[in-house]
């Protein structure tokens, strides 16, 4: 007996997933086999009323003002991790870009590359982890797509997304907004994300209990709003670090940042993996922390409200904007030394969001 089944005029009928217990590349050719997985693994995690519409694109109403879009690729490898999944990362991912500048997310689009042999159970991991993701952000995924590929060609699942939010009226936020005088604020310790997952592949070669950070980050950003209308700029730093968002905003902004090493918090197990490695931290990847970039007068009511709420309860002022350093960004050292932080040169933990 084969998975197709004869009905009773004798016409060949697709299986249902009940008889699936896998991908296979019938589930990406637009037919029935393709809408029972839509149907019955899709619909039911992400109802809303512009996804069951039905229509090739989602018709949504949001409030009058500027609009903040991301998108983003998910390749993470492997797609569960310490602390979180392709499908968290997928949905704090975007709903933290479109954030950064202000915005209040709203929807989420996604699309997923799934390869020929994948388990219907991992699917439904992923789904319900994204499912989820955006009911703690608070945001709707409207619209998706899926398309199957053949066995050994997308590493089990690979997601992308995009996501729209409208930016609240009077706030103007931009990596070129850096003042001279500001506070740089970071929410927590950094390099977790990335340690995390280096720890599942099995690459670190001791037991670690270090948990990826992933979180989606707008009620923070809603709360520092609340109390703040001199929030310059706004970034998470994720691929490249720290050291690479920092250099990034001293680029657009034209100013210097100077950094305080003893303020950064490290993890232990995190310092001694990167030690191992030789890894700096400062360029490891995070997915739920965030610089806050903020004018001197309000870094401390914009700290106090950070570390009342849940994702930024470790934050701290770790430097502040100078106007002689001109795109530099230098650190601070415990011994009293500065040293230059430069960019991420190439690629030092690939695969990892």
């Amino acid at each position: 007996m084969t998975d197709e089944t004869i009905n009773v005029e004798g016409a060949v009928c697709a299986p249902s997933l009940s008889h699936t217990e896998q991908i296979v590349m019938g589930h990406g050719a637009g037919g029935r086999m393709s809408h029972q997985l839509i149907q019955k693994m899709f619909m039911p995690a992400f109802q809303n009323s512009a996804l069951q519409a039905g229509d090739d694109a989602a018709l949504v109403l949001p409030e009058h003002g500027r609009l903040s879009i991301s998108t983003d690729a998910h390749v993470v490898f492997p797609l569960f991790f310490p602390g979180g999944d392709i499908g968290r990362l997928a949905i704090c991912g975007t709903v933290n870009d479109v954030a950064m500048l202000g915005a209040q997310p709203l929807y989420i689009t996604a699309g997923f590359i799934l390869e020929e042999g994948l388990p219907m159970d991992t699917l439904k991991r992923v789904i319900e982890s994204m499912r989820a993701a955006a009911e703690e952000a608070g945001v709707q995924i409207v619209a998706g797509d899926t398309k199957v590929v053949q066995r050994g060609k997308a590493d089990g699942l690979y997601v992308t997304t995009a996501g729209v939010g409208v930016v609240r009226e009077g706030v103007n936020i931009s990596g070129a907004n850096a003042k001279v005088g500001d506070a740089v604020i970071l929410s927590g310790s950094i390099g977790d994300h990335g340690i995390a997952v280096l720890g599942a592949r099995g690459e670190l070669g001791f037991e670690s209990a270090i948990q990826s950070d992933v979180a989606p980050l707008n009620h923070l950003i809603d709360a520092m709003l609340e109390v703040s209308n001199n929030i310059h700029v706004l970034r998470d730093p994720t691929r490249g670090g720290l050291a690479t968002t920092l250099n990034e905003i001293a680029a657009q902004s034209k100013i210097g940042i100077m950094l305080n090493e003893q303020a950064i918090s490290v993890h232990p197990e995190v310092n001694a993996a990167c030690e191992m490695l030789g890894f700096d931290p400062l360029y490891v990847a995070n997915e739920g922390k965030l610089i806050a970039i903020v004018a001197k007068e309000d870094a401390e009511k914009v700290l106090a409200v950070m570390k009342r709420t849940h994702y930024g309860e470790d934050a701290v002022i770790i430097g502040e904007v100078q106007g002689s350093l001109k795109g530099r960004v230098l650190l601070k050292t415990a011994y009293g030394t500065t040293r230059v932080i430069d960019m991420l040169a190439g690629e030092m933990l690939p695969r990892i969001c």
